[in-house]
This record gives structure tokens, sequence and C-alpha cells, in this order.
């Protein structure tokens, strides 16, 4: 293990690629914004700010890097506002001026969405455009789901999504797959990225831990989990930062300005998904976007939660264990990840240990963690034949929205009567938390109507929830009874499976 400065000194640059040239900043705060950079120093003013805290999608951008086997180029559509400029670092940065063509001429994205009268007062166009543009590199001739899928990112108050939509078809017939520009050729599977491009990022990859700062203000990224560590152990009131789509929200909304950060995108083994027959093993800085298709892989029926967990942008971001650890009541992965009986892995200065996640949650926004401790990785088990596993999310908007009451439920059976019953609710009480009298009721039962209904009573003894701004008390007893009502009426086929599949009716 490389040694770690841990002072106030040493704070280096940050390097990354824009326009084919590579940018190093020295000086900068860990509290900026990608976003603020782009507008305030650079005046590329063609990334708006919307909403400040990656919903609207205005401020999106398309960021690059590197594949693990150094080969290949990964493009994702981010959230500009709630990235800090400092975790760029090795990366590739694409904006919309950076599809400027010397000649002038528009790029297929955005030739389509004029063609398709795809823009009216313009501020979210923008926006548009990139979320369009990763899609165009990452798919080729993609669906309509696809398509609505890359753009619940992106809100649009005035033209409507129906010429967007059309314009993600069109671009695609109005590229040249021969085109010299590798940026304005569709994305072909396996193609390898042009050879200069791969090199740029090549020669800024780093090897070592780095810390970069402003004032008193540091940002240390640590490059394996023993660094990681010992920076804890030394800055234990350090904020601990992955994708920043919930950190960023306290300095962009609360102006917030944090002292230390300690970066975990970099961390080896945080980055590592074991996927083997016993289970599956995700390192808590592995985005959400690397991270879902393999739990969808093992539990297909989780794929519409995940689909409707944010929007591509912030699962670009997003991590896993930052969704767990945050330890938000309204987190949507915990309540799946509760019924699967997930384990915890902790590492600290003293070692590793693990707990399951149904032990981690102490109290609102607190967590089993101990000073000096983090989330090393989250462990699934592979799923045993013929379990039942369901999760709906209940929100004011389909897409991208925050949860009233999100449910998930693991039974198992022998012939119709359930050997094990597996029910936890997010939205329900000061953490996501398993509704232990509802499973007594449903285990050792057969699953009929009379079986559901007593669990459905049980609710009340598991769970006390509030009103607030996204739902009363009462409405929130209501659906989370109603969820478990849903799930028995399609295990028996008295509902219509699947007719909100992928969230199209």
């Amino acid at each position: 293990m490389a040694a770690v400065d841990t002072t106030a000194e040493g704070a280096g640059t940050v390097r990354f690629v824009l326009d084919g040239e590579i940018v190093e900043l020295h000086d900068v705060d860990p509290n900026r914004t990608l976003l603020q950079w782009l507008r305030d120093d650079l005046r590329r003013t063609g990334t708006k700010e919307g909403c400040a805290e990656g919903d609207c999608g205005a401020c999106t951008v398309v960021v690059g890097e590197l594949d693990r086997d150094d080969s290949t180029i990964r493009l994702r559509a981010v959230n500009s506002c709630i990235r800090f400029l400092a975790t760029l670092d090795g990366k590739e940065l694409i904006t919309v001026e950076s599809l400027r063509d010397a000649d002038g001429s528009l790029h297929p994205v955005q030739q389509a969405l004029v063609e398709n009268h795809g823009s009216q007062c313009g501020f979210c166009t923008p926006g548009f455009v990139m979320s369009l543009l990763a899609l165009f590199k990452n798919a080729d001739r993609p669906g309509r789901i696809e398509i609505d899928d890359a753009l619940a990112g992106n809100l649009c108050r005035c033209t409507g999504y129906r010429p967007i939509v059309a314009a993600a078809t069109r671009m695609y017939q109005l590229a040249d797959p021969a085109d010299a520009d590798w940026l304005r050729r569709p994305g072909r599977p396996g193609e390898a990225p042009p050879a200069d491009r791969l090199e740029r990022l090549r020669s800024i990859a780093r090897e070592q831990a780095t810390c970069v700062g402003s004032g008193d203000h540091r940002l240390y990224a640590p490059r394996d989990a023993g660094e990681l560590a010992t920076l804890l152990a030394a800055h234990p009131s350090a904020l601990l930062l992955a994708g920043g789509t919930d950190a960023a929200l306290q300095v962009t909304k609360q102006l917030r300005e944090f002292e230390t950060i300690i970066y975990t995108g970099n961390v080896a083994e945080l980055l590592c998904i074991e996927n083997g027959p016993d289970g599956i093993e995700i390192g808590a800085a592995v985005t959400l976007a690397d991270a879902v298709p393999v739990i969808v892989g093992h539990y297909p029926e989780l794929e519409e939660l995940f689909l409707r967990f944010a929007s591509p942008p912030i699962r670009n971001a997003a991590t896993l264990g930052g969704n767990v650890a945050n330890a938000s009541p309204i987190g949507d992965s915990m309540p799946a990840l509760l019924v699967l009986d997930c384990e915890l892995s902790l590492q600290g200065a003293a070692g590793t240990r693990v707990l399951p996640l149904a032990e981690f949650y102490l109290g609102y926004r607190k967590t089993a963690l101990q000073p000096g401790e983090f989330l090393r990785s989250i462990r699934i088990p592979a799923r045993s034949a013929g379990d039942l596993v369901k999760s709906y999310k209940v929100s004011k908007r389909f897409d991208q929205d925050i949860s009233a009451v999100c449910g998930a439920f693991r039974l198992r059976f022998s012939g119709d009567r359930v050997t094990e019953a597996r029910v936890a609710y997010g939205g329900m009480a000061a953490t996501p938390a398993r509704a232990l009298d509802c499973e007594s009721a449903l285990a050792g039962a057969v699953f009929d109507e009379a079986a559901v209904e007593q669990a459905m009573q049980a609710l009340a003894r598991d769970y006390e929830p509030i009103s607030d701004m996204r739902a009363s008390a009462a409405y929130r007893m209501r659906i989370a009874a109603n969820l478990l009502r849903r799930l028995y009426l399609e295990y028996s086929g008295n509902a219509a499976v699947g007719v909100y599949a992928h969230g199209r009716g």
C-alpha cells in the first residue's frame, strides 16, 4: 500500500480531457461543482442550471472513462450540477459545445431535433442533446422503451416528448457510419474508440492516491481499501463521497461546505463485482448503472423497480453502496435488499466484519457503522428455485420520483403453503424495515385470501407511518396493505400481470 498524505499540504491537480486537450486545474475546491466551473470559468453556458439537484436534466453532460480493460471508453450522461469537479480527474468531459463541427454543421443528434421540431423555448434542449448523445453512442437502433428510459432524467415543459422521441430515431438515419469524427458515428457493439482518444485517457490515469484542494478544503482519492481505512482513521469526520448524488445537494441546496472529503470512486476493491453460484458481491462504489444489470440477471422481477430508480444520469453516478449507507427511509433499493437477506461487508482499522442488512439501520439516518468504518460491499444471496420475488414503488409521478411507499416481498413455498416470508417497506418508518408481524402471519399459511387479509392487518402492528409532503400516514398504510394484495392477485392469476412492465401500460 502506498503512503497516503493526510496533511493539508500536497494538494495536487485535477486532470481530464476536454475537446481533445488535457486540462490541468490547480487549487480546486472539492465543494465546486462541474456546472459551476463550466459556466463561471469556461463560459460554456450551453450547459444550463435548472433545479441544481439532478432532477431536470438541463445540466446534462457526457463523461467518458476507460473501462477496466483500458481498451474501451464508456460514455455516460451525468448531471453536472451535482458532480464535484474534482471527481472528473482521469476522465473525459463532453459538453454540448464539444459537438460543434469545424464547418458549422450540426451533430446528427442536433439535426434530428431541428428536423423534428424538438425544441421551443430551448432551455432544456442542450440537456436532451447530451442524453441523446449518450444513447447514440451506447445503443444500436434502440426501441421506444430504451428511448423513453434514456430521456427519463430530462424534463421538457413546452415542446412535449413526441418530437424528441422521434428525433431519437431520426438521429441514426442522419449519421454517417464512416464519419471521421468518432462522436458523430453511432455506437456499434465491439467498436474500438480511436487510438489517440484512448491514449489521452491512459496518459492521465492515476496509479497513486491523490489529494486536491484549495484553502482549508481537501479531497483525498485513495486507490485501495487500505488507503481508504488509513484516511478515514486520520479524518473521522470526513465526508465519504461516492457518486455524490445526495451529498452534493448539501452544497447546492443547503450551501454547506465540506472541509475534508474522501472520494471512494477510485478504490479498486470497492469497484469489483463478483457474480458466482452462491450469489453476487457488489463493491460499495459500483454505480447503479453497473450493478443493476447483474442484480436483474438473478432477479428479473426487480427490473421495473430499478428502471424507476431515479434516471440514467443519476444511476450513472449514484452507487448501490451509497444508497444503502445513506440510510434514507425512502431509499428504493433497501426494501428489495432486505427481503433478499443481503449482508454487508464493513471494513475499518480493526479489520472486516459481516453484518446482515436487517441489523444495519439503528434509527433515522443512523447506522451500525462504527467510527472509522466504511461499507466495503453488499452481498446478495443466489435465489432459490420457486421463490416469489416482487417489488413495487408508489410515487406521485412514474419516472424519477421519490417514493411515497416502496414495498418488497420474497415468499418461499412448499406446495401452496408459505414456508418462509420476507416483507419490507420503505417510506413507512424512520428506516427501511422488515414487517415482522406481517411475515409471521404469512409463514406456515396457505397463500390465499384469508392469509393475505391477516397479513394486511398485521402491517398496522409493524409500522406507524407519518404524514408529510409525499403522502399522509393513512394513505401509506392503505397502500402498503394494497401492495400485499397486489402481490397475491398477481400470484393467483387474478390480475393483468406485467401490464406495467418497463413502466409502459
